[in-house]
């Protein structure tokens, strides 16, 4: 097993990738615990279809151990971007291996190269793990609580 992020590998998911990307959603799923829903094809190419969603991919050899995604916000106060990074997930067993930190920084010089240069992403108070992991990359925390809303009553 990979000791260090030289180990890793991570690449953007585009277009013709749907099979990776349905593989990498439901590692994702269940790092967090999540229930997944089985993805169509044609759903999962009209994901990887969008410009404005980044789909990173971490593997070590052929296991896909980690993953990212995030969507590009155009700005309306200046004519900018900014990046909401969604979700990220590393497989138990690859964790405080350099392997979230390896995607973070994939994204922010991807980011960099198309000219966005503020990447943002929310945390849960009391996920620890995520504020250390944020905090030890350079993040600095906002004070903004976020608002869920579920269907209509």
């Amino acid at each position: 097993m990979p000791t260090h992020a030289a180990a890793y590998r991570v690449e953007r998911l585009v277009v013709g990738d749907a099979p990776v990307a349905k593989t990498l959603f439901s590692m994702m799923a269940d790092v967090f615990e999540e229930k997944d829903d089985p993805l169509s094809d044609e759903y999962v190419a009209r994901l990887l279809a969008r410009e404005g969603l980044w789909v990173l991919a971490a593997t070590s050899g052929d296991e896909i151990v980690g993953g990212l995604t995030a969507h590009t916000l155009p700005m309306t106060r200046s004519e900018s971007r900014e990046i909401f990074i969604y979700d990220i997930a590393v497989q138990a067993d690859h964790q405080r291996r350099g392997v979230g930190r390896l995607l973070m920084s994939h994204l922010r010089r991807l980011a960099s190269d198309a000219g966005i240069h503020d990447v943002f992403v929310p945390a849960d108070d009391d996920d620890a793990h995520a504020l250390e992991f944020y905090r030890a990359l350079g993040g600095v925390a906002s004070p903004v609580t976020f608002f869920t809303f579920g269907r209509e009553p």
